[in-house]
């Protein structure tokens, strides 16, 4: 079994990869194990043994906090360092409580600046849209910058009052005594990267437009400079490619010209109203970190069921993959969750080290667990069907896998 290497700007994968795996919180060991054996069988089926992951385990999460003192232990970091690749479960934020996010830790130790969520409609699922074939989309997120960075103090910190007093002594800014304070960073070279992510995945995929989502007219030197970055890359550097919404009216008559990709943007707010009102006229949506993280909630809304979506974590040097829901506590240990979004996330990681015929024959057996109502209780409960269990869920796909 061979680690995973970067070399020459690409990722060197074995056929016997070595994976590293972290069970999660709440919900996470249940779905992360029947994702596990799903991804396993899938492999076995497309290549007949030629190829096969050896899963490591790493600690992280409450019981790794039992075990060790620590959510992230030290030897679980140098572990994701080596192998570069983690296949990761929900693990749980507490609120309110001082830690730090356990996935931004990871996201920003391996540099993975951007989260990817495609988000297709599962002929079957309840939507709440009336034509829910209409939402088949991308959301690229950049995932190191802005708010999630996490520069904040709590309002009666002696870091908040000098800053404070800062602001107030030396930039003519109040700011309340009572306030907490936090700082939005947003920068040029982030924002040019994870554009180029964007455009380059929606060139090779031969998508229509690459929607920039923006809160620019409030947040002017943040978010209007992510739209003004995000442009600039995008002309500078794939200009026989693109054509801007500008450019559209103003040289084609608002007609697309044959091969090319649209390049145009969003304000955040209409963002939401457009994608519920015209699904179909958003294809790759390119945001900055909170943009994203909201927008690829609500655009799993529109399909029905956020459980079913799967995230992958990329940057140029490692990957992490993870579904896009929490932790789930209140169904855990209970074989009830609903294990698709990290089985979506297992398809990502597939696509992501080059086995797509393994992805290819995942996706397929779980369209027909849909179409045959062979769900879990969160889809059962509308379909009006007796549901599975999450190991049950799992046995049937692996089920359809092997016929």
């Amino acid at each position: 079994m061979d680690k995973i290497e970067f070399k020459d700007g690409r990722f060197t994968v074995s056929d016997m990869p070595s994976i590293l795996y972290a069970l999660g919180d709440g919900i996470g060991p249940e779905i992360t194990r029947a994702s596990m054996g799903v991804i396993d069988t899938a492999v076995e089926k497309a290549y007949k043994g030629k190829k096969k992951i050896e899963w490591r385990e790493v600690s992280a999460g409450e019981e790794a906090e039992k075990k060790a003192g620590n959510r992230l232990p030290e030897e679980t970091l140098e572990a994701i360092k080596e192998h570069r690749l983690l296949f990761k479960g929900p693990l749980e934020t507490p609120v309110g409580k001082g830690f730090r996010s356990l996935n931004v830790t990871i996201r920003l130790m391996m540099d993975l600046y951007a989260n990817i969520r495609p988000v297709k409609y599962f002929k079957g699922l309840e939507s709440p849209l009336r034509d829910p074939e209409k939402v088949d989309l991308v959301v690229f997120r950049e995932n190191t910058d802005d708010l999630y960075t996490g520069i904040e103090w709590q309002a009666n910190s002696n870091e908040a009052k000098k800053l404070k007093a800062f602001l107030n002594d030396s930039m003519n800014v109040r700011i309340s005594d009572d306030s907490g304070v936090g700082i939005k960073p947003m920068s040029r070279m982030k924002t040019q990267r994870i554009t180029r992510m964007a455009i380059k995945y929606a060139l090779q995929n031969k998508r229509r437009s690459v929607t920039i989502m923006h809160k620019g007219n409030i947040m002017k030197y943040t978010e209007g400079a992510f739209r003004e970055w995000a442009y600039e890359t995008a002309v500078n550097e794939f200009r026989d490619d693109i054509v801007t919404e500008e450019e559209l009216y103003s040289n084609y008559n608002g007609t697309m010209p044959s091969g090319k990709l649209l390049i145009n943007d969003r304000i955040a707010d209409n963002m939401f109203q457009q994608v519920i009102a015209k699904p179909s006229l958003y294809d790759v949506i390119l945001a900055p970190n909170l943009n994203g993280d909201y927008i690829s909630d609500a655009a799993g809304a529109l399909i029905g069921d956020i459980g079913v979506l799967g995230s992958a974590n990329i940057g140029d040097t490692g990957g992490m993959f993870e579904a896009v829901h929490g932790t789930a506590p209140k169904y855990a240990g209970k074989n009830v969750a609903n294990p698709m979004g990290m089985i979506k996330a297992g398809t990502l990681m597939l696509e992501f080290i080059g086995w797509t015929e393994a992805k290819d024959i995942i996706d397929n057996a779980l369209a027909k667990a849909i179409s045959t109502k062979k769900v879990t209780q969160d889809i059962a409960r509308f379909m009006g069907v007796e549901p599975l269990g999450t190991k049950e869920f799992a046995e049937t796909i692996m089920g359809f896998i092997r016929e």
